[in-house]
């Protein structure tokens, strides 16, 4: 389990590093997407949406495009709000 210290260092990411955050998260949610991972899969992906979503344009650009697109295209077409959410009906 991380400590609090490994906690804080990851909010406080800025510039390359946290360039380099987003796309690790990117590429560890493809990985579980791959392995038919669903519920790991949608929050890697969440995290990664959260931190893309702070970066500036400029940033962004430095993201590789294939990533860019895989993000989108899983965030709209399986994650999206049209989609039922997980834990089906209990």
């Amino acid at each position: 389990m991380p400590t609090k210290k490994a906690k804080q260092k990851k909010q406080n990411l800025t510039g390359d590093a946290l360039v380099k955050e987003v796309c690790r998260r990117i590429r560890v949610a493809r990985s579980y997407w791959d392995a038919h991972n669903n519920r790991a899969c949608r929050g890697e992906r969440e995290k990664a949406i959260a931190l893309y979503n702070t970066l500036t344009p400029a940033q962004k650009e430095k993201i590789p495009q294939q990533l860019r697109i895989w993000l989108r295209y899983r965030s709209e077409k399986y994650f999206g709000d049209h989609r039922t959410p997980p834990g089906g009906n209990s």
